[in-house]
Parts: structure tokens; sequence; C-alpha cells
């Protein structure tokens, strides 16, 4: 089974995640780093969006059963290449320089609803799926930087509920929160709204990626200063 497809419909890039729950791995990362690139290096594209074509999810988060296996095979370099690389993911996503857009189309848990938090803007179906942050559930901390761009995304009062208690929002409460821009009737809506919002972006890239770098720098640098000890240290004794 693929991982993503990318494609571009007119000035707007369309990464569709294509993997079922879309659990990420040190796979995923690649194939989230190679369309990241594409959009990089296209200068005609203005706008990313970012959906999945499962008929239940978005983005599962890590893929735990790959983990597992990697600690109890000692294989912490793999482990640690594969945190680093998915911060590698988040960063550019927050300094890219034309808005990023999750179609959010079914669950999005955990790093799934880390990689959403890291998109500039998000709508999501009301249908079905839910917006999560269960690590305190499965005994898995926040990395410094997740803390910083969670903060973006979701107001204070649900960023402590969601963080302390693995709370799962519906669609309508995240729109309620203004955690999204719309919460729609279905997969379908939700897609179509993100391409519709997606094509009034046509601002210079210069200019978008060097205000998105001024707004989350201080992130970037947390991920540098703070998270690589902590992943380095994690690699270590899994």
């Amino acid at each position: 089974m693929s991982i993503t497809h990318y494609e571009v419909v007119g000035k707007t890039a369309v990464l569709t995640l294509t993997n079922g729950e879309n659990r990420q791995n040190p796979a995923f990362a690649a194939a989230m780093l190679e369309a990241i690139g594409a959009v990089e290096g296209d200068k005609s594209v203005r706008a990313l969006v970012i959906t999945s074509n499962d008929e239940k999810n978005w983005s599962q988060g890590i893929d735990l059963n790959w983990m597992m296996g990697a600690q109890q095979a000692g294989k912490s370099e793999e482990i640690q290449t594969f945190l680093r690389d998915m911060n590698t993911v988040f960063g550019k996503l927050l300094t890219l320089p034309v808005p990023v857009i999750a179609s959010i189309t079914g669950h999005a848990f955990g790093n799934g609803a880390m990689l959403a938090s890291c998109c500039d803007f998000r709508f999501m179906r009301a249908d079905r799926g839910y917006f999560c942050y269960p690590e305190v559930d499965v005994n898995i901390p926040f990395l410094p930087s997740m803390v910083s761009y969670i903060r973006k995304a979701v107001p204070e009062h649900r960023f402590n509920e969601m963080a302390l208690t693995g709370r799962r929002l519906t669609a309508d409460e995240a729109a309620a929160d203004n955690i999204l821009m719309a919460a729609l009737p279905d997969a379908d809506a939700t897609f179509k709204a993100a391409m519709d919002y997606a094509a009034t972006f046509n601002k210079g890239r210069s200019i978008f990626g060097m205000q998105k770098q001024r707004m989350h720098g201080h992130i970037l640098a947390t991920m540098a200063t703070e998270d690589t000890p902590l992943i380095n240290d994690m690699a270590v004794t899994a």
C-alpha cells in the first residue's frame, strides 16, 4: 500500500495520506519530507492541502507496533532518526512559504493531531472522527516543542483539558473553540472547503515564509535546544 499521493491542482498542492490509519513511522516521515520538498521546489504552488483517502482516519499518530519492535530490537538509532525526521516535518510545515491547510477527514490522534496543529488552518468533518492528544493515557510525554505548536492551534483552556485528561473533541467542539476554521457535514464537504479556501491564497512566497518564520521561529529553536537531548535519551534508554 502506498503512503502518500501528491498532485498539484491549479496552484494548490494536494498531499493525500493513503495508508489506512496513516500511522507515522520512518517510511511515513520520508514520504512527507519528499512531498514537502516538492512544494518547496515548485514556485507556482500557492497552498498545500493535506487530506486522507481513508473512510475513518486522517492520521492515528505514531506507529506503536513499529516503535515497540524497534525498541525490543535495540534499534536506538532508527528511533532517534524517526523522531528527528518528524520534527523536521513539523518544522517545515510551520515555516513553509505557503499556507498549509488540513482537511481532517477522520480521526486525528496523537502525532496525527500534532501534524494538524502544525498546519496553518484546519477543516474537519463532523459526522465521523475525533481530535485528541492521548499521550497522558499511553504514557508518552509531549516534547517541549509540541507544547508550543499545540498552543498556536488550541486555546489555553482547552489545551489544558486535552493534555491532562486525553479528552477527545468532536469537530463541532473543535470548531466552537476556533481550533478549526469550520466543521463540515462529511469528508467530501471538508475537502471541498479546504480546497476552496486554498484557492483564495495568492500571497508572495517570500513574505509568507518570512511571516511564518518570525511567528514560529521560537518553536524551531525549542526543537533544537530542548527536544534533541530528550530524543537522544529516549532512543538510548528505550
